[in-house]
């Protein structure tokens, strides 16, 4: 899609919503509200320049100068069915093109949207249908802002949430004031949630489940099962709950430093599913040398199920009101390969976020972090046997052994309000041993993105 082509959408768009009445201000919105529509449009061009490379594989990213670009628009439909009852639908628009061609080459991938684009013609489907329920029990009441899948009201500060149905595990889990959104914020995987976060979802990053979450003024608990592929990162979804599922709890903890708010989040998280043991392909690919034609290794010996964990915590610190601070750390036990989500066993990520307050421009944001993500040993070995997982793999054979050394990503961004509603972001991304591998790179990536929300 040119970007001639992206702003006649742009347009039409704009034009159709302001016709209804859709485009509203938080001030226009009752103090509660029965019913919401919300729209969000996002396109997000990225470049990467030639970068050096000793060789490539099946599953590398191609060294030479290349684009991608992900297109997505939104609806955000909710009402209140009954008291204290929310009911959200949300039907999506998505296409784009990855770099090379695949979704290969990386840990930590620069573009959050890539995972829900499925080619250059625009796909419609269903991202989230749920329902929301709350259960007050009295005390202090605290305001509900207005917001995509979420209505204006008041709610007691101790309540007990339930959220069933067809959502994202990232709806209820690891939230973070400064590193969330990659449609708003950050753009690369590692900031908007862990890289090591294997949490269970189909290949758009969606399931089938629910989450329970218990606030008692300070604290929240929160708990959760949800749905995962079929077969590790695919589309159809397994609804046997019973057997094959994500797990997890968190624990969030609201304080005061200096003045300033902040919160700590400790997640811990479980995956049961039939999945491939790294240890197993390694001895299996050992046992296939001279063999010319041979099927995948992790295919080969994936089945009955395993247990992959992790456990990871979550720093927000308001260093002052227009200046944040986030730090994610997880690690995961690394001994199967990826379920649902990318090629990381244990991440940190960092950053700081300025808000355009500091120099008059309140709308605007500045943001700077650095990712460091590792693998444990039994992936290393896998792929240093010349074994290929979901998205990575440089070896063309077992004489090209892995240079192993942990990912590092720094990216930076600028967030230009145009006009109320939308903003324009360039940003800056240079991963340092891209997929793992020093003897590839360093890479340079530059983006830009369109957002607009209505």
């Amino acid at each position: 899609m040119s970007l001639f082509s992206l702003q006649r959408l742009t347009a039409c768009v704009v034009c159709s919503l302001a016709a209804v009445g859709a485009w509203a201000s938080p001030a226009e919105v009752d103090e509660t509200e029965g019913t919401t529509a919300r729209y969000q449009l996002t396109y997000n061009w990225q470049h990467h320049d030639a970068f050096r490379v000793n060789y490539s594989g099946t599953n590398s990213l191609s060294p030479h100068s290349e684009r991608m670009y992900t297109f997505s628009t939104t609806a955000h439909w909710g009402f209140r069915p009954w008291q204290d009852g929310e009911l959200y639908f949300n039907p999506e628009v998505a296409s784009g093109i990855p770099f090379s061609g695949n979704l290969v080459g990386l840990g930590g991938f620069t573009n959050g949207e890539i995972t829900r684009a499925g080619g250059s013609t625009p796909k419609l489907y269903r991202q989230r249908l749920f329902v929301r329920q709350t259960w007050n029990h009295g005390g202090e009441q605290e305001k509900i802002e207005p917001d995509f899948n979420q209505m204006a009201g008041w709610v007691s500060k101790n309540r007990f949430v339930l959220t069933l149905g067809n959502f994202s595990t990232l709806d209820v889990f690891d939230d973070n004031a400064y590193a969330k959104d990659p449609r708003t914020q950050f753009m690369n995987w590692g900031n908007w949630t862990y890289a090591s976060y294997d949490y269970a979802a189909d290949a758009r990053g969606f399931g089938w489940g629910f989450a329970g979450e218990w606030y008692q003024d300070n604290w929240v608990l929160r708990f959760g099962r949800m749905t995962g592929p079929k077969e590790p990162n695919g589309l159809p979804v397994d609804f046997a709950l019973g057997k094959h599922y994500g797990d997890q709890v968190e624990v969030e903890r609201s304080h005061m430093l200096a003045d300033q708010p902040g919160k700590v989040r400790v997640l811990a998280w479980r995956n049961r599913a039939q999945v491939a043991s790294f240890n197993d392909a390694t001895q299996w690919l050992q046992s296939q040398q001279g063999v010319q034609t041979t099927p995948d290794a992790l295919i080969a010996v994936r089945g009955g199920e395993k247990i992959k964990y992790g456990l990871g915590v979550n720093i927000e610190q308001a260093i002052q009101p227009s200046v944040g601070f986030f730090m994610r750390a997880m690690k995961a036990d690394g001994r199967t390969e990826t379920y649902a989500f990318t090629e990381a066993d244990g991440s940190l990520s960092t950053g700081l976020v300025f808000k355009g307050g500091l120099w008059g421009r309140t709308e605007d944001a500045v943001g700077v972090a650095f990712m460091h993500n590792t693998l444990s040993p039994e992936r290393r070995d896998f792929l240093a046997a010349g074994g290929m997982s979901y998205f990575i793999g440089d070896a063309a054979s077992a004489t090209q052994t892995l240079s192993y050394k942990p990912e590092q990503i720094l990216e930076a961004f600028y967030s230009f309000q145009m006009m109320r509603g939308t903003w324009l972001t360039t940003d800056y991304q240079r991963i340092q041993n891209p997929a793992y591998n020093a003897d590839r790179g360093p890479l340079n990536v530059y983006a830009l993105r369109f957002h607009a929300e209505f």
